[in-house]
């Protein structure tokens, strides 16, 4: 959430991320991800300090994040598609064990894999996996001395 956080920072996009909010919609699973955005015009739409959001007052959201340790298959599967009827715009799962990023862009009630964020567009998701395969062996000052560094060459 550090890197987002930066990202919109940097690139002046309005963001506001929610860790562990509870997502509720009649006739639907109640669903608890990681962590969750609303960006851009959508990010002061959820008041601040919600923990719960009805998804039949407010839309869903914008990015959602599941860290991935022991429940891999779960997030590639049931949740994904639970994401994908609730109309999420996009889910990355962050696979704790291999070291890796998934991003899906979800259209047309599927969804499919992208290499760079629809939702916060110049975000590659290279550089996310990079970044978090150097979180194993550097300091966080300086993983995000280099994701800063990346980011402003890209503008």
């Amino acid at each position: 959430s550090v890197v987002i956080g930066i990202f919109c920072s940097l690139k002046n996009i309005d963001s506001n991320g929610l860790i562990n909010c509870s997502y509720r919609k009649i006739r639907f699973q109640e669903v608890q991800p990681d962590i969750s955005y609303y960006i851009g015009d959508n990010a002061n739409i959820i008041p601040r300090g919600t923990s719960i959001v009805d998804l039949d007052t407010y839309p869903s959201p914008d990015l959602v994040i599941e860290i991935a340790n022991t429940s891999l298959s779960d997030d590639k599967g049931e949740k994904r598609l639970i994401y994908e009827d609730l109309k999420v715009k996009e889910y990355w799962i962050v696979d704790v064990k291999n070291v890796d990023i998934i991003a899906f862009t979800m259209v047309d009630g599927g969804s499919k894999r992208i290499t760079e964020s629809q939702v916060l567009p110049g975000l590659l998701i290279d550089v996310l996996k990079e970044a978090l395969q150097q979180s194993r062996s550097i300091n966080q000052n300086q993983v995000i001395a280099s994701l800063l560094s990346q980011f402003q060459e890209r503008e």
